[in-house]
């Protein structure tokens, strides 16, 4: 499965978006920045898209409300680590109230990888970072089994986060 991203004005991704009502696609925004996300088996609908690979997913994307994007450089060598912390994931977020989707997805060009989390609401995601699941899932950060004390990482991660655009 594929995954696209592409950033631009509200105006222009939403007659995108309206161009292709058979397509698997989420319309986000924070304050004056707008993402359009297509998930796919086959090409782009966009011209220039940031192209990623499913690693694991669950759930509904086009469903969600809140986005959550923890955006996370990793070196080359560190990426079969990486990629194997998050195949041995406790699986536990998928029962959380208001979860509705979660991408781990691979960059194709660049370090980048993205962990994407769709709620129904901002609330429930703040209601999920202070769960026993949250605290499960996390359990070796700081550890040395963490893979945060690894040296894997290029640069800090960051974490962006979108509100969906309903019609």
């Amino acid at each position: 499965m594929n995954f696209y991203m592409t950033y631009g004005t509200i105006d222009y991704l939403t007659k995108l978006k309206e161009d292709q009502p058979d397509q698997n696609i989420l319309l986000l925004s924070k304050d004056d920045n707008a993402l359009l996300m297509h998930e796919s088996d086959g090409p782009s609908i966009f011209k220039e898209p940031k192209k990623y690979e499913v690693l694991d997913e669950s759930g509904v994307f086009e469903n969600g409300s809140f986005a959550v994007l923890n955006n996370i450089p990793v070196t080359y060598e560190g990426k079969p680590l990486f990629e194997q912390r998050f195949k041995e994931r406790a699986r536990m977020i998928e029962n959380e109230p208001g979860f509705t989707a979660i991408r781990v997805l691979r960059p194709v060009s660049g370090d980048t990888y993205v962990i994407l989390t769709l709620w129904d609401s901002e609330k429930s995601f703040k209601d999920w970072q202070n769960s026993k699941a949250y605290e499960h899932a996390h359990k070796k950060r700081g550890t040395e089994e963490g893979v945060d004390q690894k040296d894997i990482f290029a640069r800090p991660s960051y974490v962006t986060t979108y509100q969906a655009v309903r019609p």
